[in-house]
């Protein structure tokens, strides 16, 4: 059951999202939750949205808050949303994407019953091409949370509530790495003690557009997850104890490597040679590896040429 009437204060960045901002706006403001604020933080915007969100920001007026901050990126974006935040709970949500109309109401239930700081969901990405099946995660809670949180983000960012005290106890988001800091945030979260719940239905849906993401540069994702995962671990030991050296170093290093031979076979070279060329630096190879991490170092016109030339050969 829900108990009262909460406001809860969605923040939703804003960046060249003309075709799809209506519709996620139009799916805060019809959450079966009633009493919810959208705080929209237009970053610099150029293809007419914030045409766009003036015209809904009077349809919505009282619920719907415009600002404006210019190209500074998602995640200071979403600080600058904080600011302006009054609920005593968070959402966040982008501009492109939505949530089933009783997602809301389902997640702060589950936080309510549970006494919890964060509740979670499942999700679906879709988008043109994309046949990703609906997905709920694990009871994080109910098994090892530390280590399914240093293997992988444990959610997206759109697909929690969270207390609004834990929001500000960790000071929103950190500016350090733009890739992955949904993921450092909840690592934090996990960090400073959050008590977590899953509700286990697909409530949130992520758009993927395959390009012009951040977590499109994929090498990128994948070293700013690194760092967050180190920073956890060099913060937080007593929460990894329980788990090896080696362990540890597989659910890290390990995940790099993995990445980049992903990336490899997918030929995205680019990203392949970058997390290559880490893996060489940390030392952080097997001998099998030892020809892919090699050949990332010569230069990348000739790993590029190299790689083009095998390919050719087995044609």
């Amino acid at each position: 059951m829900v108990a009262g009437n909460p406001l809860i204060s969605v923040i939703m960045p804003c960046y060249n999202a003309a075709p799809y901002v209506a519709e996620a706006v139009a799916s805060v403001m019809g959450q079966s939750l009633g009493n919810v604020e959208l705080i929209v933080v237009d970053d610099g915007s150029t293809d007419g949205s914030e045409d766009v969100l003036k015209r809904l920001a009077v349809v919505h007026a009282g619920r719907l808050h415009l600002h404006f901050t210019n190209r500074v990126g998602p995640y200071p974006a979403r600080n600058t949303g904080l600011k302006q935040a009054r609920g005593d709970y968070i959402a966040f949500l982008d501009a492109d994407d939505w949530w089933r109309p009783d997602a809301l109401e389902r997640l702060h239930a589950a936080m309510v019953e549970h006494e919890t700081d964060i509740a979670y969901c499942g999700w679906q990405n879709v988008g043109e091409g994309i046949a990703a099946q609906p997905y709920v995660p694990p009871a994080y809670e109910a098994e090892d949370t530390a280590a399914h949180f240093v293997r992988t983000c444990p959610w997206p960012i759109h697909a929690a509530l969270v207390k609004r005290e834990l929001v500000e106890r960790l000071g929103g988001f950190s500016e350090r790495r733009f890739a992955s800091m949904d993921y450092d945030f909840w690592l934090r979260a996990l960090g400073a003690g959050a008590r977590i719940k899953r509700v286990p239905e697909v409530l949130a849906f992520y758009r993927w557009h395959n390009l012009g993401q951040v977590s499109a540069v994929k090498w990128r994702q994948v070293l700013d997850a690194l760092d967050a995962q180190q920073r956890f671990l060099r913060e937080h030991p007593r929460l990894v104890a329980h788990l090896s050296a080696e362990r540890l170093l597989e659910l890290t290093e390990g995940q790099v490597l993995r990445q980049a031979y992903r990336a490899f076979w997918k030929r995205d070279l680019v990203s392949a040679q970058k997390l290559f060329r880490h893996s060489a630096l940390v030392c952080s190879f097997r001998a099998k590896d030892l020809p892919y991490v090699a050949s990332a170092l010569l230069p990348a016109p000739l790993f590029s040429g190299l790689v083009r030339l095998v390919d050719w050969s087995k044609r």
